[in-house]
Order: structure tokens, then C-alpha cells, then sequence
């Protein structure tokens, strides 16, 4: 049978017990659980027969069908599943109530987002990709730099955040700023390592070349070294979105002024608002993916002469 139809009857089964058990308060009797097991079983032999059609897929939305069609298998077998054992919202709620609540609060979770993503990750990303760059830009033109700083950046990369939060936070304060500047010292030290890779990881050969026609120190890097640090650099980037989002809600659990994704998260987990704390998880997961994808979208348009793109 192909993978399709499994998939199809998988989901029907899944759908129809969640209509069918849509309004009732006790668990499902075991017929009907079994019910459940049957269509996990031929959504996962659907997935992937179905997965396998799309292997060599060249066009990105066509190969994300197969993780597409995943999601919805697990959150389909999720509300399937709490429903039939009746697990209390305070402890897991449904997707499906989860989604109603986001389409409740959505107001309240867009200041939210306002405030952790454009106030408090956005500037200290900003702050920190720039100050990184700059450095790794001296730190590889200066030996003694390299020699005396490098290697404490290096050190202080590895600090874990949820240790470097409390004290910032304590320092700056509870508002904004505080949170911004564990989003500027997380970025920092990634992008200082590897932009300085890349501007000094050239070809010896390219380097003597540039010499030879008496090239500048300024048209080496221009020429040579900037462009070869670019996909380090853009590495780093892309790192560095997921290090702010996380540096600016984690920041928001040590103190907010009332706003934030990570305030709104710590409040409503404490309050068994879980409905709530999945939605503002929701909300911060579809900012990141669709940060991460801008700068990767950036990284294409301008790198995509390196052999990387190339040979995609």
C-alpha cells in the first residue's frame, strides 16, 4: 500500500477519535486506545514510505513536506492521546487548546514579543555581532592581540548564560537594557571566533599572490580575507540568533518590568498556566526560525559563489 493512503487512514483514525471523544470527561476504554495505537502505526509506516519519496527533492518547500507532515502526525497523536487518558490542562494541555489560548492572548504575547525580541535580542544581537566583528578584525591584524586576547575569548565563550544572567541583571537592572547586554556578550565571543578564523584560515598561496602584486594590508582584506571570512561569519550569525533568543528570555527569568516572553513564561509555568506558557514558547519559536532564516537568506545572496551553495 502506499504511503499516502497510509497516511490518510492513520490521520482519519486519529480525527475520528477526537471527535468522537471530543466532550467526554473518563478515560477511553481500551478498544478505542488501541484504536489510537493502529493509526500511530500506519502514520509512522506512512511517514516513511512518503519520506522516502521526497529524498532528492530539490526544491526546499517540497522537502520540507516530509518534516510538515510529521508535525502534524504528533500533534494529531497528541490531542488524540491526552484526550483519551484525560490529562488535566494544567499539566499538558491539548494542541488544540493551546492554539485557542494563542488566538486569545495573541495581543498580550505581541507585546511580549515586542519587548524580548526587538527591545532586549535584537539590540544586544545587533551590539554584539558589530563589536565582534570589529574585534576579530584587529585581534587578526594584531599578533599581540591575537596572543593576549584570543584565547580568553575562547574561555569566556564557554560561560554557561544561566550564570552570566543573574549577575547582569543585578548590575543594569530588571528593565530591557540588562537583557540586551547578556544578548550582546553571548553573541560576542561565537562571532569574535569565528570571524577571526576565517579572516586568517586563507590560502597561503592567495596570500603570496596578493603580495606579489604588492597589494595593501587594506586590499588583502578587502580582496582575500573578507571574502573568505564570510561563511564564517554568516555561521556565526545564524548562531547568534538562537543565542540572543535565548540569552533574552532566560535574562527575563531573573527579572522583568512586567513584559517578555520569559517573564510570561515563568509567571503562567508558576501558575499551572501551561496552555499559556506553550503559546508564548509558540511565539518565540516562530520569531527564531524566521529570524534564522533571514540571515541565512542574507548568507545566500551573498555568498553564494562558495562551493557550499554550489554544489546544493
Amino acid at each position: 500500500m502506499k504511503g499516502w493512503s497510509l497516511l490518510v487512514m492513520g490521520f482519519a483514525l486519529q480525527i475520528a477519535f477526537i471527535v468522537r471523544w471530543w466532550k467526554e470527561v473518563e478515560v477511553a476504554p481500551l478498544g478505542l486506545r488501541l484504536l489510537i495505537a493502529l493509526g500511530v502505526l500506519l502514520l509512522g509506516v506512512g511517514l516513511a514510505r512518503v519520506a522516502a519519496q521526497f529524498a532528492h527533492a530539490r526544491n526546499p518547500l517540497l522537502g520540507f513536506t516530509p518534516a510538515a507532515l510529521t508535525l502534524l502526525a504528533l500533534l494529531v497523536t497528541a490531542e488524540a492521546l491526552l484526550r483519551a487518558y484525560q490529562v488535566p490542562p494544567g499539566l499538558v494541555p491539548t494542541p488544540t487548546r493551546v492554539v485557542a489560548t494563542l488566538h486569545g492572548v495573541r495581543d498580550v504575547l505581541l507585546q511580549d514579543a515586542y519587548q524580548t525580541v526587538l527591545k532586549e535580542a535584537l539590540v544586544g544581537y545587533l551590539i554584539g555581532c558589530s563589536l565582534g566583528v570589529l574585534t576579530a578584525f584587529l585581534v587578526s591584524r594584531y599578533l599581540f592581540l591575537e596572543r593576549g586576547f584570543l584565547p580568553y575569548a575562547t574561555l569566556f565563550s564557554s560561560i554557561p548564560i544561566v550564570a552570566l544572567a543573574p549577575v547582569l541583571v543585578k548590575m543594569v537592572g530588571i528593565d530591557w537594557p540588562s537583557k540586551a547586554a547578556i544578548c550582546a556578550i553571548t553573541v560576542y565571543f561565537p562571532v569574535v571566533v569565528n570571524t577571526f578564523r576565517g579572516l586568517t584560515e586563507v590560502s597561503p598561496m592567495s596570500l603570496d599572490l596578493m603580495r606579489s602584486y604588492a597589494a595593501s594590508e587594506v586590499q588583502q582584506y578587502r580582496w582575500l580575507r573578507l571574502p573568505n571570512a564570510l561563511p564564517f561569519i554568516f555561521n556565526a550569525l545564524k548562531l547568534g540568533t538562537t543565542l540572543a533568543m535565548i540569552g533574552a528570555i532566560v535574562g527575563e527569568f531573573f527579572g522583568a518590568n512586567g513584559q517578555g516572553l520569559g517573564f510570561r513564561i515563568q509567571i503562567e509555568a508558576g501558575r499551572f498556566g501551561f496552555d499559556i506558557v506553550w503559546a508564548a514558547i509558540i511565539v518565540a519559536s516562530a520569531v527564531g526560525i524566521a529570524w534564522y532564516g533571514l540571515v541565512a537568506w542574507v548568507e545566500r545572496r551573498l555568498t553564494g559563489w562558495h562551493v557550499s551553495f554550489r554544489n546544493g
